[in-house]
């Protein structure tokens, strides 16, 4: 199986994360290693990289790819919210550099089988890790009509959320919809033709990412993450969040902003009195973004932003 080994703003990554040789950091998101490969370099010698993904294709492709720094690499097939567990288990009480890029790979999108691509005919699975039970299949299937608009508005912020689940719960009637291509047809006859035409996306483009965040309970899990990450950083660490809509980048914005400035007092106390300690300070008031040149040569770059912040 052959994986993408593009990553998203590697530069600018890669710089921020200010590494050094005997750091200690995670990558929680391998995808196609592209970010661990250049970051295990920048902390020989006596370094150590924790590498996460849920994919069990990415972490037999990490292997691979980080075996020359074998010595100095610890894999681990698991989603990114088990970090605490991951270091506590391993007597690490915290790291210099935290990465998180929540993108889906190239390689879920072309090899995975699981229905990611609403271009194909496959299989409506999309969990990242199939040891989990839900699917999307499960869901478009038997979850009532409501809870279909629910999902499709609330992570997939679809005006015509209402339409789509009235029309798939009509057709799963006559006979489940089994695979990517035929969810895909539903949608895009659903949706107004001014609407589809004027749209610079696939017209299933929301509801697949509606679908995709459900069943791996993605936000839930970025907000749990996001509310413990100063407890997984030495001093000066640095978080490194690369995100691609806006739902993610919400999250860890406003988290960020928490341990920043969370001061419940009255804006006209002359000083503070709840007590409040900053945590974390942003390196950058705004996110990042690619550079046109990336944009070209990796298109599914153009939505990203990357957000930089450092442990006081």
């Amino acid at each position: 199986m052959g994986f993408e080994h593009t990553s998203v703003m590697p530069q600018q990554v890669h710089e921020h994360q200010n590494l050094k040789p005997g750091n200690i950091i995670a990558d929680c998101t391998l995808g196609g290693a592209g970010h661990a490969f250049a970051s295990v370099r920048s902390i020989l010698p006596g370094g150590m990289l924790i590498g996460i993904d849920q994919d069990l294709d990415a972490i037999n492709h990490a292997k691979k790819i980080l075996h020359p720094f074998k010595e100095n690499v610890l894999l681990f097939h698991s989603n990114f919210s088990d970090l605490p567990k991951i270091l506590s288990s391993n007597g690490i009480k915290g790291v210099n550099s935290i990465l998180l890029d929540l993108g889906f790979s190239l390689n879920q999108l072309k090899n995975g089988k699981r229905g990611f691509s609403f271009n194909k005919n496959e299989p409506l699975d999309m969990r990242m890790d199939i040891r989990n039970d839900l699917t999307a299949f499960d869901i478009v299937n038997s979850f009532k009509e409501s809870e279909l608009v629910n999902i499709f508005f609330k992570f997939g912020e679809e005006k015509f959320s209402r339409r789509i689940a009235k029309k798939i719960v009509e057709k799963r009637r006559q006979a489940l919809i089994c695979n990517s291509s035929e969810l895909a047809d539903i949608i895009t006859g659903v949706i107004p033709a001014k609407y589809r035409f004027k749209q610079r996306i696939h017209p299933a483009t929301r509801i697949f990412q509606a679908l995709r965040i459900a069943v791996n309970r993605e936000l839930e899990r970025l907000e749990k993450f996001m509310e413990i990450v100063p407890s997984l950083l030495l001093k000066e660490g640095r978080l490194c969040v690369i995100s691609f809509h806006s739902l993610e980048d919400r999250i860890v914005k406003q988290a960020l902003r928490k341990f920043e400035n969370g001061c419940t007092c009255p804006k006209d106390l002359p000083v503070c009195l709840c007590g409040f300690v900053p945590q974390m300070k942003s390196v950058f008031k705004k996110p990042l973004v690619p550079t046109k040149e990336e944009i070209k040569i990796n298109p599914m770059a153009r939505s990203s932003k990357l957000r930089v912040a450092q442990k006081i």
